[in-house]
This record gives C-alpha cells, sequence and structure tokens, in this order.
C-alpha cells in the first residue's frame, strides 16, 4: 500500500521510501522518513495535493510523490 491510498483521518507507518522520485529527498529532510507514522489529514478539491500530519507538521504532498512511500496501516489503538 502507498500513502496515495491513506484515506483521510486514518494513520500509518512509513516502511519503504522511494527517493529516484524528483522532489521526494526535500520529503524526506521534512520528516516523511521511514518508521515514521503520519496521518492522512486531508485532500484538495480532487485529491491532489493531499495533506498529511507528520510530527505535528502539515505537509502536502502530489499523488505521484505519495506513491514513492509504502506503508503499512496502522489501527486506532496503536
Amino acid at each position: 500500500m502507498t500513502l496515495r491510498e491513506l484515506r483521510p483521518g486514518q494513520y500509518a507507518r512509513i516502511e519503504h521510501v522511494d527517493a529516484r522520485q524528483p522532489g521526494v529527498v526535500r520529503l524526506m529532510v521534512l520528516g516523511l522518513i521511514e518508521g515514521v507514522e503520519v496521518r492522512h489529514a486531508n485532500s484538495a478539491i480532487g485529491g491532489d495535493p493531499m495533506e498529511v500530519s507528520v510530527y505535528g507538521t502539515a505537509i502536502s504532498i502530489r499523488k505521484q510523490q505519495a506513491d514513492c512511500f509504502r506503508i503499512s496501516p496502522l489501527s486506532s489503538n496503536e
């Protein structure tokens, strides 16, 4: 599953990052790295870009870049 498939309000842990796509390294510098828990906070009309919350900060990410982040969904009690 990729970050693109995360639904609003859903939490996940980033398991793998493919940094070959332009702009992905910049997102990693902002905190989207392996092992981090993220939450899909919101999406623009049409769904692109999407906004994810990491360490209390909102980060906008394009769907094409979101495909570079492999995730594991988390249940509400984790």
